[in-house]
């Protein structure tokens, strides 16, 4: 198991600041945000990312999140959308992007007798994916799916609703995205729900239950990291939170350290 940080997270005002602050610091993956980086900008992203002493390991987000649209044209943008990122993600040797395919509510129709909402969102997911995996593996790269909380999202909430589309669309470049900080929210055994999803599990996102940097809440990572290793992850562990302290870059070192425990206990027990 690596460890990543967001970029946004770390300490400097340039990124080959950042970069150098991560590498002095044993950060081993930095995650991008998918805002910063629109089509416009992918060169700029290869000019300070494709010599970077810490690699690039995923891409979060999309421009936009109407992949479940009714209107066919917001669909296509947010698929078109996500190929590029995609692709930058394969320039940048990442393991994937991260993808919430909705937020809020349902926005299609309730068509019951022939099918209610939320049938007609996954069949539509998974023609998606199936698509979208298509295009993550020719630039060899990955498509992968964030379950997150009932606050945020209705569709995926649980792992196990994450595996459902990727097992139906049965695309080897479509996987899981595991974030302990929604898990801690609608899973009543994260561990457990991370043994179910098993080799789906293709990257994780780190945070406390706050959403503040681990270490500073009530999350078990020391079981959760015992389950990912028990499932053989040997993927990122990416920050994705905020940080509480004023002293961020003293905050940040300690919960570095904490983690790096945490996956040193789980390995060795």
């Amino acid at each position: 198991m690596k460890i990543a940080v967001q970029q946004r997270l770390l300490p400097g005002a340039a990124p080959a600041d950042q970069l150098k602050w991560a590498a002095d610091h044993g950060v081993e993956g930095i995650e991008l945000i998918a805002r910063n980086y629109p089509r416009a900008a992918h060169d700029q992203a290869l000019r300070e990312f494709e010599k970077s002493p810490v690699p690039v390991c995923a891409i979060c987000g999309n421009l936009s999140f109407d992949f479940l649209d009714p209107d066919p044209k917001k669909r296509r943008q947010s698929i078109q959308e996500s190929k590029e990122a995609l692709e930058l993600c394969g320039k940048l040797g990442a393991v994937g992007q991260i993808v919430p395919p909705i937020f809020g509510p349902p926005r299609l129709n309730d068509l019951t007798p022939l099918k209610d909402a939320v049938a007609l969102e996954k069949d539509l997911l998974v023609e998606i994916c199936k698509e979208l995996g298509d295009h993550a593996a020719a630039h060899k790269t990955m498509l992968l799916l964030e379950p997150l909380n009932r606050y945020e999202q209705h569709l995926l909430r649980k792992q196990e609703q994450g595996v459902e589309i990727i097992e139906r669309c049965g695309h080897p470049a479509v996987g899981l995205i595991s974030d302990f900080f929604h898990m801690h929210i609608e899973e009543t055994n994260s561990p457990a729900a991370l043994r179910a999803a098993g080799k789906h599990v293709k990257h994780v996102h780190l945070a406390d239950n706050t959403r503040l940097e681990p270490g500073t809440g009530d999350i078990d990572f020391l079981a959760n990291f015992r389950a990912l290793a028990e499932i053989g992850f040997t993927g990122y562990l990416s920050y994705e939170c905020s940080i509480g302290s004023e002293d961020k870059e003293l905050a940040l070192k300690k919960s570095l350290e904490f983690v790096r425990n945490a996956i040193n206990k789980a390995k060795a027990s």
